[in-house]
């Protein structure tokens, strides 16, 4: 089944840009922004693990006390329709016999008791030989932002095909955001931490630039 032909997919990567003056008088239509959501949940992750969390920042006294530590998106949490932290499970969640490990196989994969245990001894071969991230409470919380990062080129290819624009976000203090969270909306810190962000709105004006990427061939590679 095909969907889009391979010229509106290309066109709809070619209008993606990181907007950085969004127009604050035009807001996302709700079916469109839940249209984005839908595309986050429906990413693949490692294991079926969904390692994420996306919280939708629309209080602006929240968005206000996030401006002064994010650099990289002050105009976003200003002007943009909706702004969004992922988060990233911690290693207290996904280390191979965690709570969360097991309620996934069991009640979202539907997996059978000795379905789980034999998923469960494979994910900690996986973990301690194949990725060497076993019990490593930093490369376990990196290799879950990894899978944050399908989920947040999902939400930009979809808005990207909806003519949404968006703008994902690296510049911001990570400890200072994750102690605002906690202080001002509880978000667990022991379960989760800040991952990215990404802004979604309508930009304000074109980009001065066109966009510039190296050559096909300078980049692939067949073998």
């Amino acid at each position: 089944m095909r969907f889009l032909d391979n010229d509106k997919i290309l066109e709809s990567c070619n209008f993606r840009h990181a907007c950085k003056s969004f127009d604050s008088t035009q807001k996302i239509a709700e079916h469109d922004f839940m249209t984005i959501l839908e595309s986050a949940r429906l990413s693949p992750s490692s294991f079926g693990l969904e390692p994420w969390k996306f919280l939708v920042i629309r209080d602006m006294s929240l968005r206000d006390k996030i401006y002064h530590n994010a650099w990289g998106g002050q105009d976003s949490l200003k002007n943009g329709s909706e702004f969004i932290i992922i988060l990233a499970r911690k290693h207290i969640d996904l280390y191979p016999n965690s709570e969360y490990v097991w309620h996934i196989m069991r009640n979202v994969h539907n997996i059978r008791e000795e379905g789980c245990k034999l998923r469960s001894e494979f994910y900690e071969r996986f973990q301690k030989d194949d990725f060497a991230i076993y019990n490593d409470e930093q490369r376990i919380f990196d290799w879950a932002c990894k899978q944050c990062y399908i989920a947040l080129a999902n939400m930009m290819n979809t808005a990207a095909l909806l003519g949404i624009d968006s703008l994902p976000i690296e510049g911001f203090h990570q400890k200072h955001i994750e102690h605002i969270l906690k202080e001002e909306k509880n978000i667990d810190s022991k379960h989760f931490g800040v991952a990215v962000m990404v802004a979604f709105g309508y930009r304000l004006k074109e980009p001065k630039h066109s966009k510039t990427r190296q050559a096909l061939e300078d980049i692939v590679q067949f073998l």
